[in-house]
């Protein structure tokens, strides 16, 4: 183990990170510019559009086992990691560009197709570029040190997506607009950079000893008890940061009455969210993985609460929350996929097989539906208190109030079920080391 980490160098870790920028640049714009752009600007109703995206979603709770399977059981000479996630390249790139340079007579099932496309394709490319992280190191500080290089990378991904849609603007669907900017930057950067990580890394050594069926399989997750605890906190937590997602522009413009607020808050939270994770690495050196995203947590939730005490207008009060939450997102990031890998080890060693895709492929899904789950939630229950999304709406004191609750109180009460689970979390990093000294002694 030792000597197959020590040949993991820094410049190495990072080129295999590469390709997170512009998968990151896709996948904010998705949960928050999107549909604000799809019912703001191409007008479509914000309850379509909300089903338009559960629908996605549903969609992916198919995808994602299949291709998590698949993955799995793919062995050519290319490699099981680098195979698939090199096929996925061009096909997620090409939905990108379509789902953010819509025509403007585009319905919600144009939404709706390319959404799952682009799903479909993103799917494809993550999980094996996921597990091909995991399987690249069995120290348990090294699986840290590739997971901040790639949240730190996914994090400065995010701030392009912030910058280029407001640089220009996202409030005119005609010709060309800040959002399709972005989606040709997407569509030119993945390929390339994701052929230069394949280009670059090698597929990681697979320490299968013996192959396990579909059914056998799930009875070995079910009995992970880890996993099943870690995938818990995971979804709760995801759910905690997809409502305020979903929410963010609307509480900036409306709330606080700070449109054009909206992109510098945002590209302040991400850029704080790029400091926070070698804070986190360095907490959990101290410490242990799991206690330090516990207190990551738990801090976000205290700074996060004050929130609704807000008053139109208080912008640097609310630049404030931002910097210290964004701070602290860096710990939601770089923790949790680092214990996943950690999580996986138990399974390898008792199944025979290493299943990284198949794992990665449950907390796919998990955060997938956690972010679902949070605008058909969000949505409608901002509806049923008379809150309309179009910016020249003047809304109302019941709604603006059932917003800023919905925005942050709900939140960090779903943060704290999440600490709960995490806080004396029963993988040690002395277990770990076991279980990979049983992994690779044979």
């Amino acid at each position: 183990m030792k000597d197959r980490d020590s040949n993991l160098t820094l410049a190495r870790i990072i080129i295999y990170a590469l390709p997170a920028m512009p998968l990151a640049a896709l996948t904010l714009p998705l949960y928050i510019l999107v549909p604000t752009f799809y019912s703001e600007t191409l007008g479509l109703s914000l309850t379509s559009v909300g089903a338009a995206l559960l629908f996605v979603r549903i969609i992916d709770a198919i995808n994602d086992p299949l291709i998590g399977y698949g993955a799995d059981k793919l062995r050519v000479g290319f490699g099981r990691r680098r195979t698939l996630f090199a096929l996925s390249l061009p096909l997620t790139a090409f939905a990108a560009l379509m789902i953010f340079w819509p025509p403007i007579e585009a319905t919600i099932w144009y939404l709706a197709f390319w959404g799952a496309v682009l799903s479909f394709g993103y799917t494809a490319c993550l999980i094996p570029f996921y597990a091909w992280g995991a399987e690249m190191a069995g120290d348990y500080e090294k699986r840290t040190t590739i997971t901040a290089w790639r949240e730190a990378l996914t994090l400065i991904g995010t701030l392009i997506a912030i910058a280029l849609p407001f640089a220009i603007g996202t409030h005119n669907a005609n010709g060309f607009h800040g959002l399709a900017l972005l989606g040709i930057v997407i569509a030119l950067t993945l390929p390339l950079l994701g052929s230069l990580t394949i280009w670059k890394v090698p597929e990681p050594r697979e320490y299968t000893k013996q192959a396990v069926g579909f059914t056998e399989g799930i009875q070995h997750l079910k009995n992970n008890r880890p996993f099943l605890r870690l995938i818990a906190a995971f979804f709760v937590n995801g759910l905690a940061n997809g409502i305020p997602a979903t929410l963010f522009l609307y509480f900036v413009s409306d709330y606080l009455g700070a449109p054009e607020m909206r992109g510098p808050l945002l590209f302040l939270y991400f850029m704080c969210g790029v400091a926070g994770v070698p804070l986190a690495a360095f907490i959990a050196k101290g410490t242990s993985k799991h206690r330090a995203w516990a207190y990551g947590m738990l801090a976000a939730t205290i700074i996060f609460a004050f929130t609704p005490f807000l008053s139109h207008g208080d912008v640097m009060a609310f630049a404030f929350i931002c910097a210290m939450t964004g701070l602290l997102v860096g710990f939601d990031l770089s923790l949790p996929a680092s214990i996943q890998a950690d999580v996986i080890d138990i399974d390898t060693a008792a199944s025979g097989e290493q299943r990284s895709g198949t794992y990665f492929a449950a907390w796919s899904l998990s955060t997938k539906m956690s972010l679902a789950l949070a605008v058909g939630f969000a949505f409608p229950l901002l509806g049923l208190f008379g809150f309309q999304p179009e910016l020249s709406t003047q809304q109302s004191d019941t709604s603006l109030s059932a917003l800023a609750i919905i925005y942050a109180w709900i939140p960090a009460l779903l943060k704290l079920g999440a600490v709960a689970l995490v806080w004396n979390f029963p993988l040690t990093e002395e277990m770990q080391r076991e279980l990979r000294s049983k992994i690779e002694s044979h």
